[in-house]
């Protein structure tokens, strides 16, 4: 189906008859509890309810999968947790609309395969539920706009639950940042650099163990993560990378991106593991399979300000898991990769030195407040901060840390990164999905201990 056409159907089309929220995106009268639903509850939907079901100030009302065993599963885990029976959805695909209808859904967190991120937010929005989505690149332009159109028409709260920009280092940087420890910003790095060949082929028996069949025959994130592989080639990851330092340079906040270039290296990594692993072989019929998406993409984003940003997407080879951060000013640096900076005046002489002791220093008051909490969250505690992020917000009835315009304004470099490689790697300029109202809008992600 035409990517365009769908969203944009789903999104004006479904003839919902949308019921009225019962609260304002606050907690309404006699209401002292967040009611969500959830939407798509796989590996990271079950992640995610998990840590939700831990919090006294929400409500799990409804589920929602596909996937039957998912589905009671899910269930299981609201009413393991002390409350009720949640109402479950899993007809097909559409059957999340049923969802929406729902009165006692204050907000929904969706967590589904890419390509149904968009709609089900669009439609979330529409009847008045806040949303939480999680992260994937946009397909194309038309899908970014459209995101922000439902956002504006309706004024419902969005979140895009980016949970890197909460990793504890990235948060003590953005200390160091605002501090003014680096000086004026000059480039900044980072990249989503993580082996995931195993993901990308297994066959349920050996989940995240391995295997040579995606697709239908795949499981989990196999039967659809990888077909954007076969299909594409860009950086069809992009958050986990750029999110962390558009927060260092307030895009979108007194900054914008302007416009990128996209090189992208051959591919041959998927090839060869399907070629060499126990499971398959050269005759194996994916060994026939010709990837699309180069084993490394490489992009350069110019920013309002000055800034340029290298952003890397490397899953497909085998190599340590690193995002390559690397933060870069007039007055010193620091990268993750050896955990190490350099201040002029203050480390030794063109030496690094450990960040430990920096870390420490500039620990951000989020983590100082909330370190006892976030222990045994998913991804080092990350996990714990975006839901936590967004409930409060929601309570509060203020605006979300990272927000509709983050969401597309990251989103949008994997079609623009797929337009850029296609034209010999041209550039491509970045739409001010703001309006404009960039120049004027201030930063307000972990300016404080709250979220």
């Amino acid at each position: 189906m035409d990517r365009r056409n769908f969203v944009l159907k789903t999104a004006a089309g479904a003839s919902l008859a949308m019921m009225a929220p019962s609260f304002a995106f606050g907690l309404g009268k006699g209401q002292d509890k967040i009611r969500i639903g959830f939407i798509g509850v796989g590996a990271r939907g079950t992640g995610q309810l998990g840590l939700t079901l831990q919090r006294k100030d929400i409500l799990v009302t409804a589920v929602c999968d596909i996937d039957q065993e998912r589905l009671a599963n899910a269930s299981k885990m609201v009413q393991d947790a002390g409350m009720k029976k949640p109402a479950t959805f899993g007809a097909g695909p559409y059957d999340y609309q049923k969802l929406l209808q729902r009165e006692d859904v204050d907000a929904v967190i969706i967590s589904t395969p890419w390509l149904w991120h968009t709609p089900m937010a669009i439609d979330a929005m529409e009847a008045k539920k806040a949303v939480g989505l999680e992260v994937a690149g946009a397909f194309d332009i038309q899908e970014c706009w459209a995101l922000v159109d439902a956002y504006e028409k309706t004024g419902t709260p969005f979140m895009i639950l980016e949970n890197v920009a909460y990793r504890r280092d990235v948060m003590a940087v953005l200390n160091m940042v605002r501090q003014n420890l680096f000086g004026e910003i000059i480039h900044l790095q980072g990249g989503y650099q993580h082996d995931l060949r195993h993901v990308k082929f297994n066959n349920g028996q050996q989940l995240y163990g391995g295997g040579v069949e995606f697709g239908e025959k795949g499981y989990s994130e196999a039967r659809w993560r990888t077909n954007h592989s076969v299909n594409r080639n860009g950086d069809i990851y992009p958050t986990h990378g750029l999110g962390p330092v558009a927060n260092y340079i307030n895009n979108n906040r007194g900054n914008r991106f302007v416009y990128l270039t996209s090189t992208s290296s051959k591919a041959r990594g998927l090839h060869e593991y399907i070629v060499e692993h126990p499971q398959g072989g050269k005759s194996h019929p994916n060994a026939d399979v010709e990837f699309k998406l180069g084993d490394i993409v490489t992009t350069v984003i110019k920013c309002a300000q000055g800034e340029t940003i290298v952003l890397s997407h490397d899953t497909n080879l085998p190599r340590p898991y690193s995002l390559g951060f690397r933060v870069q000013g007039t007055d010193g640096i620091w990268m993750d990769v050896n955990d190490g900076i350099y201040i002029e005046g203050k480390s030794p002489a063109h030496e690094w030195e450990s960040d430990a002791a920096y870390m420490k220093q500039y620990d951000h008051p989020l983590w100082k407040k909330y370190e006892s909490d976030s222990a045994g969250a998913g991804h080092g505690g990350m996990d714990f901060f975006v839901i936590h992020a967004f409930v409060e917000a929601l309570k509060r009835n203020e605006p979300m840390p990272m927000d509709v315009y983050d969401c597309v304004s990251w989103a949008a470099v994997t079609c623009m990164t797929e337009q850029s490689i296609a034209n010999g790697s041209a550039p491509v300029q970045f739409p001010d999905f703001t309006r404009g109202k960039w120049l004027t809008r201030k930063p307000i992600f972990g300016f404080d201990d709250r979220y």
